[in-house]
């Protein structure tokens, strides 16, 4: 029912300001009757009359636009009826509290304050000096002391409310921004993770392809036995990455679609094959193990092999090299792994070792907090090292496989 009123009272704040006047006139009226017992009632019917009209008047123009100025009018008719000997009650001081409590719904508290004092600084030597019919002291201060002070409590409490009402919509509107800028981001991050994995994926999978394309055709024409053995090979490179590429493609499925089994994801586990791989396309790979090996989180497992994947698949597209080594040092607390060729070009279309594999291998890395260094070294070839944590703060995104 408030409530309802509430939207009542904004839809039509003339209708609701204008019987507010008239009601206030009338009480006004009516409260200037009231007097104490066995005091005379003063003989001024036409003056309080005039004030009245006057507070209620200012009350009906100014409460909304300038509810200070209205409080201090509103304040001068009550002193001009306490002038004219009329006791000071609540309903004398009607216009005043609604002014009061305007000017504490809309201002700083500063500001109530001051026009709180000053309407008492208004009324009570007034009540004090120019009563004519000596009523007690007490109605003459205590009273419009306590009076005024409830609107200025109420209309304080209201703004309050409103604040805080304000500083809840505005919290949820920024945590529902901060919501749809965290989903864009992960939006974001999930093209970028996919465009990763399809990058290694692809262009592994086609650098060694190609390379065994070429091999067989070479040795098509001297050595047929061989050319079949690598055409089989051509086969089982190509059959891996499709199956790696359906995989990684499978991750853009909406979840109502269903969940592929998953296999393990690649890890450091699978260099052998990779080395094997990359043995059919013309380059010896030698892996070298230093310190103890150890178990590896999954993030790091597989960031770790997705690295040397790429780098060996840079070696094979843009060095002239025909050996490779892989080498993996293990610390107390991290995993360091050097690539490196005996080739003459650096591992880049570029030439100058920003092409999109070495971004994606320092991507890969900084994402289980490790990082990358790839340059080429002073006795030749080309050299990627790599230090990833053995215990990362934050594990990499899990890999389906088929």
């Amino acid at each position: 029912m408030l409530t309802s009123w509430q939207r009542y009272a904004d839809g039509h704040a003339r209708t609701v300001d204008t019987m507010t006047a008239a009601l206030l006139f009338a009480v006004f009226l009516f409260g200037s009757e009231i007097t104490m017992p066995h005091t005379d009632q003063p003989d001024a019917t036409v003056p309080t009359i005039v004030l009245a009209a006057v507070a209620c008047g200012t009350l009906l123009l100014g409460q909304r636009t300038r509810p200070r100025t209205t409080t201090a009018v509103t304040a001068c008719c009550v002193a001009g009826a306490a002038a004219l000997g009329h006791l000071i009650t609540p309903l004398l001081l009607g216009p005043t509290m609604v002014a009061l409590y305007r000017v504490a719904a809309t201002t700083r508290r500063r500001t109530t304050r001051r026009c709180y004092l000053t309407a008492l600084a208004l009324i009570v030597p007034a009540a004090l000096l120019l009563d004519p019919v000596a009523h007690p002291w007490v109605m003459k201060t205590v009273s419009p002391a306590v009076w005024l002070l409830f609107p200025v409590v109420t209309g304080s409490l209201v703004r309050l409310q409103r604040r805080y009402v304000e500083a809840v919509q505005a919290r949820a509107e920024y945590a529902e921004r901060g919501r749809e800028e965290e989903a864009r981001h992960r939006v974001v991050e999930e093209r970028v993770r996919i465009a990763r994995e399809l990058h290694d994926v692809v262009a592994h999978h086609l650098a060694l392809a190609n390379a065994q394309a070429g091999t067989a055709a070479h040795l098509a024409r001297t050595h047929p036995d061989q050319a079949q053995r690598i055409l089989t090979d051509l086969t089982g490179t190509t059959s891996s990455a499709l199956r790696e590429l359906k995989a990684t493609v499978g991750l853009l499925r909406q979840a109502d679609e269903g969940e592929a089994p998953l296999a393990p994801s690649p890890g450091l586990g699978q260099l052998s094959e990779l080395a094997e791989s990359c043995a059919s396309a013309g380059l010896d790979v030698r892996v070298a193990l230093e310190g103890t090996a150890r178990p590896l989180t999954p993030g790091v497992d597989l960031t770790a092999y997705r690295i040397v994947q790429e780098a060996l698949t840079n070696v094979t597209r843009h060095a002239a090299a025909r050996t490779a080594q892989v080498r993996l040092r293990f610390g107390r607390d991290r995993l360091t792994i050097t690539v490196t060729d005996d080739g003459t070009a650096a591992p880049s279309a570029s030439g100058d070792g920003r092409g999109f594999g070495l971004i994606g291998m320092r991507e890969r890395a900084q994402s289980v907090g490790g990082a990358l260094q790839a340059g080429h070294r002073p006795e030749g070839g080309f050299q990627v090292t790599t230090r990833l944590p053995l215990y990362p703060d934050t594990p990499a995104p899990r890999e389906r496989t088929p």
